[in-house]
């Protein structure tokens, strides 16, 4: 679980952050400020001072915040002069927007807010569309506004370019006022409340957020245009309310709930993506006419309440579609307020006590949690006062009892059912469900000793309290709001926390997860330290100590009675047989019930091997080389790989009727190869990664053969092992390196573990292995057809697509019917329209084109007779490997420089580079062997978002941007790892580049339309080089390795039985003389999505005499054709269904 951090704000006004990963307040910063709210988002917090201004705090990345400012210059050519800027009356401005709408000149564009500054001067930028314009970028059309072209034509009467400036965020880790409108008239009243959310509304851009708040007239606002790229939003828009609103809190997703003066609670609805303000409200009584609603906060799908008699409710029933709710529940405890956090976390203050406390048991099944318990942390002064004082005070927010007013003495309450001496221990959980009645405010026993406060004084002095039955009850010290008096700080290690807020909006807590919140530390004060357990470390070991030497004399007096014998050496052993199901690639083509028998022997070498033995037509497989997990919807199947049916890309498809029976066999199966072939351990620094389209991630160890010229080592033979976790791809280098990107976009480094997952027990390490998670999306689109009479409809012409189906409408699929890719995943959400495919869409999602299949694009003309619309729906896996979390940017590229052939490898930090899934690219500092994970992020500036980066053996940084033009980074070195300056590459032609891959000295590219390109001219005084020469068609990825190896996964291979998606391929013949190599060796396929040979600097001997296999020579290129077989599947066969 990566670290986040919860936010509260104390009776004095003060922020404080504590961290999941910690167990003590930290101050905020800006001390000097007084806050009464904050409400919390995963990157920034929100707050109202106590001077009624709303500030944002935004925190600290090593990615800037950078806003691009655009201006366009344009020109209409002129007879006499040219073009020039005098204009027609009825064109644009000479400088406009992109629209020409407004007038935009270059100094007349000026920072927002005192918090932004500029990063350079305006420039002109010289890409159009990936390729490099003229000197001057300027691009030509025969008016405004038309298609702009960069070639200059004898038709081209109007020209414009566009100049560039960057502005950047400053005011990170401090609170930044919100700018006051322009106009006085749109100034809001002082607010009130706030409340951060709607980060996770349905497809709704990356980083947008939707700032609500309530002014003290009883007015609800909305800021607008709040986003990651712009923290502060442009301007807030008054929301009209059928009542007064004291209260307001918004969810992540479209939740939105309204506290009004008289009790009662509004909701709005009709919030989503194109309306984030939502459309009307809705009224939700309160649970109690006697007492009303004093405040509500809401998650994803829960809304807790507070009354006006301090009870706490639970709203059931809670969904988007039904964002009112059907009941109130009541629930244990009396909270001043509460507050519900990602997860749908909850969070409260103590009514009585002012103590936080958290709803444990809150899970997707149980929303309403089990118990509240105290949180146990104290503040980072707390450890300067340890000794200071003895009193039970010190460790009253760790029972959760009442802390008394100074000056009085304390009478026992009514709750003392028993004294102090009577308890077991400090209960800081507050237990009971729903159904019961018990109050939040734990017993308060009277302590020895009570710090006194003289508020003539401006010190406080301690004198002894004893307690009186007869006297009166004493009120709390939060109801009458005394407070100690005269001290330098607002309350010293002695005096528990009391809290007036909190906030938990940036607070990621699984429901599973453990943390620290609720241990006491050492360093705080003596009476804590008496919390502890009786049982101390010393005691611990002692009598783990004295059981392990009972059980080795065990061992020793029961083998005495053998040691006369002779050792029994067994030659042969059954492991394990079963029941499998066995695919039938013939016909009738399904699922045949086998018998499976693995037998497994010992040589006399103390070598082991096994044979695995499937009972139906005789089948023998020797010399397994993979097994692979096959993407399924209603089995657990498996594919097994020999070296013949790897050439013919054939494997046995196996299926277990449970996912345990189907773990139990690839794990004792994996084991058994292991074994054969005596690979153990984690893979060697020198391994082979790559990663399947299910997310499997597989390992295989180099042969000095593999790259040898005489003795090629063919790619049918290489040996894959699984390793655990799920990753969508992954890179690494020969100091043992590795790091994964998952579909979520999430970044992962390796341990240095094997195993986890289905691997268990000697199949997998002891240590190293941690929980990874996954989400990705599943797409369906949603088809129609225009008809003349009733309008687009889903009926369609008979030779139409369905009108539910994938992407390429061969396939049926609706809603009801599609299921998770597999049985390991777990539908996250419902449907939702997908507004983020390629080409655009309207405002309701569709698509238009003249007929299936087409060019879309998101308007529609005269000529669209068809439309489409993609859904999405989000699925999770959860699974174990030898993976953690590196947080918190998420990633959509990453690289890491290879070691040249013969480095020692000694260096002092490892070159790895990045990409941001929102394009900006990254360096990495501090990686190096013992700290893979590296320290922090560099950012490197760019004009444009990109896709791909590749760093070289020699630090030469290419990359490809989301356009498809290309980029070199000059300048890159160890003492300056993030070079100067880019330069411009021009793609081929008529291309848009996907990824670049950089070896020792080479460098290969690869196009939208899978074409491998090979950059000629590179040299180390020109390392940009001359041109791009095509190597080969029908590839999906390459990796080029530091002896410039070339490794692709090929699109489509023909197999024996079908066409295999997906295919390892090796380039054979590359040479100093030849880079481009002469032919391809295919290996195991298909389903393989990524493929890493990076790592791999083993050199290989080389002789005079280079002879290529016949079988390898003469193919310059990968079939992309299928070739039909008579009565067989025309889908894959292999390890994946694509």
């Amino acid at each position: 679980m990566p670290s986040s951090v919860l936010w509260a704000v104390d009776l004095f006004g003060r922020v404080f952050t504590l961290s999941t990963a910690g167990q003590s307040w930290e101050l905020c910063r800006d001390a000097q400020l007084e806050f009464k709210r904050v409400s919390a988002a995963t990157q920034c917090c929100w707050g109202i001072a106590c001077d009624n201004q709303v500030y944002v705090y935004v925190c600290a990345s090593d990615v800037p915040i950078r806003r691009r400012e655009e201006a366009y210059e344009n020109q209409r050519w002129n007879p006499v002069g040219g073009f020039c800027e005098t204009l027609l009356p009825s064109d644009r401005w000479p400088w406009s927007d992109v629209s020409g709408l407004q007038h935009r000149a270059l100094d007349g564009v000026a920072l927002p807010s005192p918090h932004w500054e500029w990063e350079s001067d305006w420039y002109v930028d010289e890409n159009f569309g990936g390729e490099p314009t003229e000197k001057g970028g300027w691009t030509y059309a025969i008016d405004f506004p038309a298609t702009y072209t960069r070639d200059k034509k004898w038709n081209s009467c109007v020209r414009r370019r566009r100049w560039i400036r960057y502005r950047r965020y400053k005011s990170r880790d401090a609170w930044a006022k919100i700018p006051a409108e322009d106009d006085p008239q749109q100034l809001p009243d002082p607010f009130n409340d706030i409340s951060v959310g709607g980060w996770e509304i349905i497809d709704e851009p990356v980083g947008r957020l939707s700032v609500w708040a309530v002014s003290l007239q009883g007015k609800v606002w909305y800021r607008e245009d709040v986003s990651h790229p712009n923290p502060e939003g442009s301007s807030w828009s008054l929301v009209d309310t059928p009542g007064e609103a004291v209260q307001i809190s918004c969810g992540p997703h479209d939740l939105l709930w309204v506290t009004l003066w008289e009790g009662q609670a509004l909701v709005r609805e009709g919030i989503n993506r194109n309306n984030p303000k939502g459309s009307s409200w809705s009224i939700v009584e309160s649970p109690m006419s006697e007492n009303g609603i004093m405040h509500v906060s809401v998650g994803v799908g829960v809304v807790w309440a507070v009354t006006k008699d301090r009870k706490v409710w639970f709203r059931r029933g809670v969904n988007s579609y039904n964002p009112c709710g059907t009941s109130w529940i009541e629930m244990v405890g009396e909270m001043m307020m509460v507050n519900v956090g990602l997860n749908d976390q909850v969070w409260g203050i103590g009514w009585e006590d002012r103590a936080l406390y958290f709803r444990q048991g809150v899970t997707q099944s149980e929303l309403s949690g089990k118990t509240w318990k105290a949180i146990v942390a104290g503040r980072e002064c707390d450890r300067s006062h340890s000794g200071s004082s003895s009193s039970l005070l010190s460790a009253g927010c760790f029972f959760g009892d009442e802390v008394r007013g100074s000056g009085e003495s304390c009478g026992p309450s009514d709750t003392d059912a028993c004294s102090e001496a009577e308890k077991p221990g400090p209960d800081p959980d507050i237990g009971g469900t729903a159904e019961c009645g018990v109050e939040v405010a734990g017993s308060a026993s009277a302590p020895a000793e009570l710090p006194w406060t003289n508020i003539d004084l401006k010190e406080p002095k301690k004198g002894p309290s004893h307690s009186a039955p007869g006297f009166p009850e004493t009120p709390d010290l939060s109801s009458l709001g005394l407070l100690p008096l005269g001290l330098e700080e607002p309350y010293s290690a002695d005096y528990p926390p009391l809290w007036a807020w909190v906030s938990g909006g940036g607070c990621a807590v699984e429901a599973h997860a453990v943390v620290k919140w609720f241990t006491v530390q050492s360093g705080l004060s003596p009476s804590v330290q008496t919390l502890s357990l009786s049982i101390t470390p010393a005691q611990t070991a002692a009598w783990r100590k004295q059981i392990f030497q009972q059980l080795t004399e065990r061992t020793k007096r029961e083998l005495e009675n053998f040691r006369h014998y002779e050792q029994a050496v067994e030659q042969s052993v059954w492991v394990k047989t079963g029941a499998l199901q066995w695919w039938c690639d013939w016909k009738p083509h399904k699922w045949v019930d086998v018998r499976v028998a693995l037998e497994q022997f010992t040589g006399h070498d103390g070598a082991r091997d096994s044979i695995l033995f499937i009972y139906y037509v005789v089948h023998e497989e020797k010399k397994v080389t993979a097994l692979v997990p096959v993407l399924h919807e209603a089995k657990h199947s498996f594919a097994l790989y020999t070296p013949e049916r790897t050439r013919q890309r054939w494997p046995v498809r196996l299926a277990a009727t449970t996912e345990q029976d189907m773990s139990d066999w690839l794990a004792l199966l994996n084991l058994s190869c292991c074994e054969s072939r005596r690979v153990h351990g984690r893979p060697s620094p020198q391994a082979i990664w790559s990663v399947t389209c299910k997310g499997d991630i597989f390992v295989s160890e180099p042969s000095p053969d593999l790259e040898a010229p005489e003795r090629l080592l063919p790619c049918d033979q290489m040996f894959w092992r699984q390793m655990g976790g799920h990753l969508r791809l992954v890179e690494a280098n020969s100091r043992g390196v590795v790091w994964g990107i998952g579909y979520d976009h999430t970044a992962w480094v390796y341990t240095g573990g094997y195993g986890g997952g289905c691997f268990q027990g000697l199949a997998s390490s002891t240590g190293n292995i941690y929980t990874q998670s996954d989400v990705k999306c599943v797409y369906i689109y949603e088809n129609q057809r225009w008809n003349p009479v009733t309008g687009y409809t889903s009926r369609g012409l008979p030779t139409d697509r369905y009108m539910w189906s994938d992407a390429t409408g061969l396939q049926e699929c609706t809603k009801t019917s599609t299921k998770p890719p597999s049985l390991q995943w777990t539908w996250v959400s419902d449907w939702f329209v997908d507004f983020s495919v390629s080409g655009g869409t309207d405002q309701e999602g569709w698509q238009y084109a003249s007929d299936f299949p087409a060019s879309y694009h998101g308007y529609k003309t005269m000529k669209d007779f068809v439309r489409r619309r993609c859904w999405a729906r989000k699925c999770k896996l959860v699974t174990s490997g030898p993976w953690l979390e590196v947080a918190p940017i998420a990633l959509g590229d990453v690289s890491i420089i290879p070691e040249s052939p013969g480095a020692n490898g000694s260096g002092p930090s490892i070159a790895l580079w990045a990409v941001s899934d929102k394009g900006d690219v990254l360096c990495r500092l501090g990686v190096s062997e013992l700290n893979p994970a590296g320290s922090s992020w560099l950012h490197v500036g760019t004009d444009q978002p990109f896709a791909s980066v590749s760093i070289g053996a020699c630090y030469q940084v290419w990359a490809v941007a989301r356009d498809g033009s290309a980029f070199y980074r000059g300048s890159v070195s160890p003492s300056q790892p993030a070079g100067d300056c880019w330069y411009h590459i021009p793609s081929p032609p008529k291309q848009r580049l996907t990824q670049v891959s950089v070896g020792h000295t080479a460098v290969f590219a690869l196009d939208e339309n899978g074409n491998l390109w090979y950059r000629q001219g590179v040299t180390p005084s020109y390392p940009q080089g001359s041109s791009w020469e095509h190597v080969s068609n029908n590839v999906r990825r390459v990796s080029v390795g530091p002896l410039d190896q070339v490794w692709v996964i090929a699109n489509k291979v023909q197999g024996s039985r079908s066409l295999s998606r997906g295919t390892v391929c090796h380039r054979i013949g590359v040479q100093p003389r030849e880079p481009k190599g002469q032919g391809w060796d295919y290996g195991i396929g298909g389903g393989w999505d990524h493929l890493s040979v990076r790592a791999n600097a083993t050199r290989a001997p080389r002789s005079s005499s280079q002879e290529t296999p016949s079988r390898q020579s003469g193919e310059q290129s990968l079939p992309s054709e299928p070739l039909k077989v008579a009565g067989g599947p025309q889908e894959t066969l292999g390890p994946v269904c694509c």
